[in-house]
């Protein structure tokens, strides 16, 4: 029997400032691009997305190979990141996808980019990834946040990507504790 292999493609969803006509005009490029995403768009609109993308794009074809392993395994608002599960064989026609992507889905109906900024084999280093750029948007914002002012909208941008990031974390140790244990009791 052969096992099915997988890709996972770590996903940025980036909004473009000069399609944001809300955003203050004041903050810097960097936090303009990297808005949090609306809560309308969750994991199963994001996969509905995507089939409706390789299907357009490859036809039945495509929407077969693809739609077997399809799945995505995490999803933040708060960061505005995806991690996205997808046969090794055919993640090519997911990246394409994701590449066409020029608006989200209906309900939040919001213009976006969206970048694939990393392909793995494991979940793992797509997780690490995924954290590493959250700590690092962490840091940025906290260096923008010394020139403003309490009530601006990167300090609330900012609380959503550090309370993510620290449930992240508490997942990754919880894990480590677990996988710990049953090293123990075999032993």
């Amino acid at each position: 029997m052969v096992r099915v292999k997988h890709r996972y493609l770590t996903v940025q969803y980036l909004y473009p400032a000069t399609l944001l006509e809300s955003a203050p005009k004041d903050l810097p490029t960097t936090i303009q691009f990297r808005q949090p995403t609306p809560d309308d768009f969750g994991a199963g609109r994001l996969v509905q997305a995507i089939r409706a993308g390789v299907e357009e794009l490859y036809g039945d074809y495509g929407l077969g190979m693809v739609n077997t392993g399809l799945k995505v395994n995490y999803h933040s608002t708060a960061t505005s990141t995806s991690i996205i599960r997808c046969p090794q064989a055919h993640y090519q026609m997911v990246w394409a996808a994701l590449t066409y992507m020029t608006k989200l889905p209906k309900p939040a109906n919001t213009p976006v980019v969206v970048r694939v900024i990393r392909v793995s084999g494991t979940i793992k280093k797509a997780e690490e990834e995924v954290i590493r750029r959250a700590k690092q948007t962490v840091l940025q914002m906290k260096m923008i946040e010394a020139g403003m002012a309490e009530g601006t909208p990167v300090n609330a941008i900012m609380n959503a990507v550090e309370k993510s990031v620290t449930k992240e974390d508490a997942r990754n140790v919880l894990a480590e504790v677990d996988e710990g244990e049953a090293t123990e009791e075999e032993t």
